[in-house]
C-alpha cells in the first residue's frame, strides 16, 4: 500500500493546517507536488486516490488538478525531462526545430520516453523566459536560447551525470 514517509506525512499536514478549516482542497496542488517528488516522479490512479484520501477529498477533485496542468505527470517519466514551450515567442524563435531536432536525436516525440529510460520530452505552455527563447525547462532550470549544439550539449551533459552516478 502506498504511503508518504512520517517525515512527507508531517510536511502534508504542515501544508494543510496553512489552510483555513474546510479548505484543505487548497492544499492538492502542493500535496501532489510531494506526491509526485515520493512516488517516482508520476502520479499514478493510485497515487492522486491516497493524496484524495489525505485531504478528505472525492478522487476526481485530485484528477481534475493532476489532468489540468502540465507539471505533474500522469504515467512514467525519464531521469531528465525537457520541457519545451511552445507558446508564441519560442515558436517564433524555432522551438518546433528544437523538438523536432530532439525527435531525431533521440527517438522521442512530445510524451515520450526514451528507450533507455533517461529522457522525457514535453512541449509545455509559456515558462515566462520570452525574452531567452527558445528555450525548455529541465527541473528547477531553464535553458536558453537553444540551438542544435546546445541541445548536443545538454543531452551529452545528461548522459555523463546518468553514467557517473551508476559508477
Amino acid at each position: 500500500m502506498m504511503k508518504f514517509s512520517d517525515d512527507k506525512l508531517k510536511e502534508v499536514q504542515r501544508i494543510i493546517n496553512f489552510y483555513p478549516d474546510g479548505k484543505q482542497k487548497s492544499a492538492v496542488i502542493p500535496v501532489l507536488h510531494l506526491a509526485q517528488q515520493e512516488f517516482g516522479g508520476w502520479l499514478s490512479t493510485e497515487t492522486m486516490d491516497y493524496v484524495a484520501s489525505l485531504l478528505k477529498l472525492a478522487p476526481i477533485e485530485v484528477y481534475e488538478v493532476a489532468t489540468f496542468y502540465s507539471m505533474y505527470n500522469l504515467k512514467p517519466v525519464g531521469k531528465y525531462m525537457f520541457e519545451v514551450c511552445q507558446t508564441g515567442p519560442c515558436m517564433l524563435n524555432g522551438s518546433d526545430d528544437i523538438v523536432k531536432y530532439i525527435y531525431d536525436k533521440l527517438g522521442i516525440k512530445p510524451g515520450e520516453t526514451s528507450a533507455d529510460g533517461l529522457f522525457t520530452l514535453k512541449t509545455v505552455e509559456c515558462l515566462g523566459a520570452c525574452g531567452y527563447a527558445p528555450m525548455m525547462q529541465m527541473g528547477k532550470n531553464y535553458r536558453e536560447h537553444l540551438t542544435k549544439e546546445k541541445v548536443d550539449a545538454i543531452i551529452n551533459e545528461c548522459r555523463n551525470e546518468a553514467t557517473a552516478i551508476k559508477n
